[in-house]
């Protein structure tokens, strides 16, 4: 394979890739704004000025399109917390640290956070959604693997409660999922200091497991 030949398929990869991200970025600003009914693959390509063919050659249906926007999101949650073993070798303090960076995660990213979390599943999803639960593989997964891997190693330092680190992983979101998105869906809401109501829940949720 000629040096030219080589150069023009990774510029026809690389456009590929620009053109399926250019996609993701257009169909996540319409759910966020018209719903997932008012989503077509239509108004997509009709927003970045492409051929409704040119988005099937990137996801077969809507509901490709869709999942794919969430599992975007949950991707990048996972790269903000893959670090947190390496940074915070305490599991008292890496429990913290994790929570504090969903909610900067969440509040910094409304666009990818809204579709992902706050918007339910449509009925016609929910299969999609089911299946990824099921996959411990799964960006979504992955992520709160990472809450419940803290969790366990925190109680075998005898620093957190002893508890089921799968429920705790849970609830622990619950709580910092519900912080997050309701400061992302009422801004102006009376809050006071913001940062300080964020610490306050974590602290709940911390202090909550802690070992007495």
């Amino acid at each position: 394979m000629t040096m030219l030949s080589m150069g023009a398929r990774e510029r026809r990869a690389r456009h590929k890739q620009l053109l399926r991200q250019d996609i993701l970025d257009a169909a996540r600003a319409l759910l966020v704004r018209d719903g997932y009914d008012a989503l077509s693959m239509r108004k997509v390509a009709e927003r970045i000025d492409y051929s409704p063919t040119a988005i099937y050659l990137h996801f077969k249906d809507k509901q490709d399109l869709v999942f794919s926007l969430c599992d975007e999101t949950f991707a990048r949650l996972v790269r903000e917390l893959d670090t947190l073993k390496r940074d915070y070798p305490d599991p008292l303090a890496r429990l913290r640290k994790g929570l504090e960076r969903y909610v900067a995660f969440g509040l910094n990213n409304p666009n990818h956070y809204v579709p992902t979390f706050l918007l339910p599943p449509p009925a016609d999803m929910t299969g999609k959604h089911v299946e990824a639960a099921d996959n411990p593989q799964s960006n979504g997964m992955r992520a709160l693997a990472t809450l419940r891997d803290t969790i366990a190693d925190g109680v075998r330092a005898r620093k957190l409660r002893k508890v089921d680190p799968d429920a705790a992983a849970r609830s622990a979101w619950a709580a910092v999922h519900g912080i997050t998105s309701l400061l992302i869906a009422f801004p102006t809401f009376p809050w006071g200091d913001r940062d300080r109501a964020i610490k306050n829940v974590i602290d709940m949720v911390v202090d909550g497991l802690r070992r007495d």
